[in-house]
């Protein structure tokens, strides 16, 4: 019977202590040999602050960098991306976060879905990127 590990398990309370939550989540899942990451914002994995404010290139870049780290504590890599939801608060931000994303991205060719929306959990956060990937049968 397959199983399913769950990968930075935190309660939001802890997470956004300026809002009046108390859910059990976590940062991303093994379940089989795919990954799901939850959607990775401007924000420091290990002390859960905001970097990049004002800058989306910079939100991009770290929310990038924490796929890469959450892929590998979960036993993959940025090669076995198989889908990327990109969700940005301004369609002007398209292009530079998809080009901070190509980089991270080149020659690997994950499928990708882009959504505009009015506003993310913070208001200082400006993309979130979430991300599918798998583990190949070799690297288990």
């Amino acid at each position: 019977m397959p199983t399913h590990r769950r990968i930075r398990p935190f309660n939001t309370r802890d997470t956004y202590p300026e809002q009046n939550l108390d859910n059990d989540l976590c940062q991303a899942v093994v379940a089989g040999n795919t990954v799901y990451v939850r959607g990775q914002i401007g924000q420091d994995l290990d002390t859960s602050e905001s970097v990049g404010i004002g800058d989306v290139g910079a939100q991009a870049e770290q929310a990038m960098a924490n796929i890469d780290l959450l892929l590998r504590e979960a036993g993959s890599r940025m090669e076995h991306l198989v889908k990327l939801t990109v969700y940005l608060v301004d369609p002007r931000y398209r292009e530079i976060v998809y080009r901070t994303i190509g980089r991270w991205t080149k020659g690997v060719h994950p499928i990708s879905t882009g959504v505009v929306v009015s506003a993310l959990a913070r208001p200082e956060w400006l993309c979130e990127i979430d991300a599918i990937a798998v583990i190949p049968e070799d690297d288990k």
